[in-house]
C-alpha cells in the first residue's frame, strides 16, 4: 500500500493578508482547519512553515508541524524539505506527497481523497484537481488558472487568460455550463522522486510569463494528471473574503 504525506505550506507573511494562516475562521485559526480536514483522510499530516507563531497554534492544537526555510521560492519547494524533515523524524518513507492549499478552511475530504487516488494510479507522477466553470466571469478573471486537457486527462496547458479561446461568437454562462472549460483547482499531489526533480528545475519562460510553476513541470516534459471534483471551495484570498465566510453558515464533512 502506498503511503502518502500531506503537507501544508503555510507562511506568515502575505502582500494581500498579512497572517492569514491564523485568521479565525468560525474561531478556529484557518491553519489548524486546515489540518483537521486532511486528517479526516490521511494519517499522516504536516503543517510546514518558516513562522514561530504558525508552528506554535498548530502544535498547541495538537497538530504536527515542521520548521522549513524562509527563502522558499514556492509551496512545492517548502513540500520538499518538509518531506524530508518529516521523514527523518518519524522514520517513514513515502511514495507521495499531496500539497494541500492552506487557505481553503473547508476543503472537502472527498476532494484530497480524488487527489490521492489520482496520484496512485499506475503511471502518474504528478496529480492535480479541476472543476468546471460556471460563468464567462470566472474564465475571464486571471486569479483563477484555467487548464487544458487531452482526452486521457493529461494536462495540455494551464493559462490566467480563457483557454480555449472560444471563436464561436460571444460566450454566456449558459454556454460555459455546458461546455468543458476547467478551472484549475491549487492542489498536487506528487510522487515523492518526482517532487524531489522539480525542485531542482531552473525556472521557464512560461512560468515566468504567466506566474504558473506548474508549466515548468510541461515544459521539461511531465505529465500532470488531471481529475475533475466539482465540490464547492471557500478559498480565502483576502481579508474581505475571510468576512465573506464567517458570515456564510458551512456544513462540514
Amino acid at each position: 500500500m502506498d503511503r502518502i504525506l500531506a503537507v501544508i505550506p503555510s507562511r506568515y507573511a502575505s502582500t494581500r493578508f498579512p497572517g492569514k494562516p491564523l485568521a479565525l475562521v468560525h474561531g478556529i485559526p484557518m491553519v489548524v482547519r486546515v489540518f483537521n480536514q486532511a486528517r479526516k483522510v490521511f494519517s499522516d499530516v504536516c503543517v510546514a512553515t518558516d513562522d514561530e507563531r504558525i508552528f506554535k497554534t498548530v502544535t498547541e492544537a495538537g497538530g504536527v508541524a515542521v520548521m522549513t526555510s524562509s527563502q522558499h521560492r514556492s509551496g512545492t519547494d517548502r513540500c520538499l524539505e518538509a518531506l524530508k524533515k518529516y521523514s527523518e523524524q518519524t522514520g517513514k518513507n513515502f511514495d507521495g506527497v499531496v500539497n494541500v492549499q492552506g487557505d481553503e478552511p473547508f476543503i472537502s475530504p472527498v476532494q484530497i481523497k480524488m487527489l490521492s487516488d489520482t496520484l496512485m494510479m499506475d503511471g502518474v507522477d504528478i496529480a492535480t484537481i479541476v472543476k468546471r466553470a460556471s460563468s464567462v466571469e470566472e474564465l475571464e478573471d486571471p486569479n483563477r488558472p484555467k487548464v487544458v486537457v487531452d482526452k486521457d486527462m493529461n494536462a495540455l496547458y494551464f493559462s490566467r487568460s480563457m483557454i480555449p479561446f472560444h471563436r464561436g461568437g460571444k460566450l454566456d454562462d449558459g454556454m460555459v455550463g455546458s461546455l468543458p472549460y476547467y478551472l484549475h483547482v491549487g492542489l498536487y499531489g506528487y510522487r515523492s522522486n518526482i517532487l524531489e526533480k522539480i525542485c531542482s528545475m531552473e525556472e521557464s519562460f512560461l512560468e515566468k510569463t504567466e506566474k504558473l510553476e506548474q508549466l515548468r513541470w510541461l515544459e521539461n516534459g511531465l505529465k500532470i494528471r488531471v481529475a475533475e471534483c466539482n465540490e464547492p471551495s471557500f478559498g480565502i484570498d483576502t481579508p474581505q473574503d475571510l468576512e465573506r465566510v464567517n458570515n456564510m453558515h458551512i456544513y462540514e464533512e
